[in-house]
């Protein structure tokens, strides 16, 4: 077998949900907990646990095009979502109320249930390739009542089901003419495509470490402008500059910020990976003419791609995979464990029936030619024992 996981033995078609534990951050993360010691700490000990985080930070930086000091730590995504959708924003000398919070709706559950923000939320529309609705947006924002305070949108960079890209620095040029503030999540596109804080135009920016293979545990939001800030979650002892109370996680922030050192290497494969993810498309198609993939004609994630098959149960196919020693999903990996239609796919036009027979194929950076004959041969299995008369 092929592209394995050395900790769980499949292939693992599921990086979206979560890449392979790079050796090197595996190697770190045990090496700090050998030696650990609260970065908060004045002694030798703690000082060097406090250089530790600091480097992982300049790296977790420098992958993104920004300043080190514009990196505040998280636990993860989901947390620094919830820094992220402040209900009161510091710019400068000012404080701003967020009045609505528009979120497109394809957006992650941890984003769509609008944190602190749950309740002022405002839902935008997508298009049938699931890109966000901008006519819309701006009429929403046309009817936005200034007076409960400013607009907020949240709007992620590459959706992590289908893989779609977003236009996002046109949605900010919009919502910043309406004075608002923008939270953009790009946990999926950090490390899959070029991108730079600066050219997003986002305020704050949130990134996960086990996505890229760095360990769970560890995640960042960014900052675009330091002048611009949320109001804390967590408070208390003051760590990462009053943004996140908390002795911070030391050995899952190292093995992030080694992570994020070896990622900037894998976006030279980005044209490799996407010519393998057409080439399974195309040979998908062969073995199952009916089916239709999400998103096809938007621009797309490279490793990517979402495939809904008529009439055949996704918790069906996924088990099948899971028994054949593979690993693939029918959506986001956030939901407990639960396999329903896909919110995703009844935002895009999909019928509930539809929504509920998408699979999530995410390719994993070394994957092989090898690797994807491995999944097509499996796929032919599967066809053939649940659809025996629809079989090519």
């Amino acid at each position: 077998m092929v592209c394995q996981s050395m900790a769980t033995g499949f292939l693992n078609f599921d990086a979206n949900a979560g890449a392979n534990l790079l050796p090197a951050a595996r190697d770190a993360v045990i090496s700090v907990l050998d030696r650990a010691a609260n970065p908060s700490s004045i002694h030798a000990a703690g000082r060097r646990s406090r250089n530790l985080v600091e480097k992982a930070r300049e790296a977790v930086a420098s992958a993104c095009r920004a300043r080190k000091e514009q990196i505040v730590f998280t636990s993860g995504a989901t947390e620094a979502a919830a820094l992220g959708l402040s209900p009161r924003i510091i710019k400068g000398r000012e404080t701003y109320s967020v009045g609505t919070l528009y979120v497109a709706a394809t957006e992650h559950p941890c984003v769509l249930s609008g944190g602190r923000l749950a309740d002022r939320i405002a839902i935008v529309p997508v298009s049938d390739s699931g890109i966000v609705d901008l006519a819309a947006l701006e009429r929403m924002l046309q009817d936005h009542d200034d007076g409960a305070g400013a607009p907020m949108l949240a709007l992620m960079m590459a959706n992590n089901e289908t893989g779609v890209l977003q236009p996002v620095e046109k949605a900010v040029s919009l919502v910043k003419s309406h004075g608002g503030f923008v939270f953009c999540d790009a946990v999926q596109a950090f490390g899959r495509i070029p991108f730079d804080i600066a050219s997003s135009g986002a305020d704050f920016v949130s990134l996960s470490s086990h996505k890229i293979g760095g360990p769970q545990g560890a995640g960042a939001l960014l900052l675009a402008n330091e002048d611009v800030r949320p109001e804390p979650v967590l408070t208390g002892g003051g760590q990462e500059r009053g943004f996140r109370a908390g002795t911070e996680n030391v050995a899952a922030i190292v093995g992030f910020g080694i992570a994020a050192e070896a990622v900037m290497n894998h976006l030279e494969d980005r044209e490799s990976i996407a010519g393998l993810r057409d080439s399974l498309e195309t040979e998908l198609r062969l073995i199952s003419p009916e089916i239709r993939v999400a998103g096809e004609h938007a621009p797309r994630l490279p490793n990517t791609v979402m495939f809904v098959v008529p009439g055949l149960s996704a918790e069906t196919a996924v088990i099948a995979f899971d028994l054949e020693g593979i690993a693939v999903s029918s959506g986001s990996a956030c939901s407990s464990g639960k396999v329903s239609p896909s919110h995703v796919l009844l935002a895009m036009g999909f019928s509930e029936d539809m929504a509920g027979s998408g699979i999530r194929v995410s390719l994993p950076v070394d994957v092989t030619d090898a690797g994807i004959e491995t999944f097509l041969m499996v796929w032919r299995s599967i066809v053939n024992r649940l659809r025996p008369n629809q079989a090519a």
